[in-house]
């Protein structure tokens, strides 16, 4: 609507956010690829169609990412609504935009250290930096909600 067309935040926001989520479907594309080459199949009628059911198994690769999957869920879900709410207390649209911006590139850097095993503390660093403006979101949506809790 034209009206969120003004909200510059909301639209910062959805951009990073739209970034994320792509990210997000790379990474189970990456995931059904491995399978694919590793021949590791969670379920028995994938591994029949791929060779037998003794490639219904797990396999480290596959796993490592499945992991990084599940971290980006429980790191880029909440993300979606503190950005969401955060976008309505009208902050600086320069200030949420560096929010917005630490958080995917951290998102970016910690999948990339995940998937291709970069070595220590890269992966943690990457996590530590994407969780600082979750939590200043988080603080500041508390700040503003407070009087009504």
């Amino acid at each position: 609507s034209p009206k969120m067309m003004e909200n510059k935040v909301f639209l910062s926001f959805t951009f990073y956010s739209t970034i994320l989520i792509l990210k997000m479907y790379v990474v189970a594309i990456i995931t059904g690829q491995v399978r694919l080459r590793k021949k590791a199949f969670a379920n028995p009628e994938d591994a029949l169609r791929n060779g037998g059911v003794q490639f219904c198994r797990q396999d480290p690769d596959v796993e490592r990412c499945r992991r990084a999957h599940r971290n980006d869920m429980e790191n880029i879900f909440p993300f979606l609504f503190l950005g969401a709410i955060y976008s309505l207390l009208n902050p600086s649209p320069a200030v949420a935009r560096i929010h917005f911006l630490i958080f995917c590139v951290g998102r970016i850097i910690h999948t990339i250290a995940y998937l291709l095993r970069l070595r220590a503390p890269t992966r943690s660093v990457a996590y530590g930096v994407a969780q600082l403006p979750c939590f200043s979101m988080a603080l500041q949506i508390l700040l503003a909600t407070i009087p009504y809790w």
